[in-house]
């Protein structure tokens, strides 16, 4: 089996190729087109739909790479934030119990369960808002 010439990568083999197609569509959010039919449907970024009432075709690549790019590393930092911030209060805590007391340990999902019971809906807040200030694009059906 040869090997495909990846241009960040180098030399790759063509099972992992589709993987990595695999993953980075399974990362992406799809973008929801509303057709003026009234119509509406989830697509992936960069394909195109035909709708089926009135035959018009969509194409998400006229949507900005660069925009769709930036919001993708956005909301990847919100998750990323999420997840640091439980991770420090572990990593913190679990500190803090085996220099004190070993049994402290055993709070430890107390404390995590404040995380998630107080950090948690604070920053789905933020993240929802974000979410619905994020820019409409005007697509032209091709």
């Amino acid at each position: 089996m040869g090997l495909i010439q990846c241009r960040s990568r180098g030399p790759v083999s063509p099972r992992a190729m589709a993987a990595r197609r695999t993953i980075d569509s399974m990362k992406r959010p799809p973008v929801t087109i509303r057709c003026d039919c009234g119509e509406v449907r989830q697509v992936v970024f960069g394909e195109r739909w035909t709708c089926e009432k009135c035959r018009r075709t969509w194409n998400t690549g006229q949507i900005p790479v660069a925009e769709y790019e930036a919001i993708l590393r956005e909301m990847r930092n919100f998750r990323l934030t999420a997840i640091g911030a439980a991770v420090v209060i572990g990593v913190v805590f679990a500190i803090i119990a085996f220099t004190v007391a070993q049994t402290l340990v055993l709070l430890l999902p107390v404390a995590l369960a404040g995380w998630y019971i107080f950090y948690m809906p604070l920053w789905r807040k933020k993240v929802r808002r974000r979410a619905r200030s994020l820019p409409k694009w005007l697509l032209h059906p091709e």
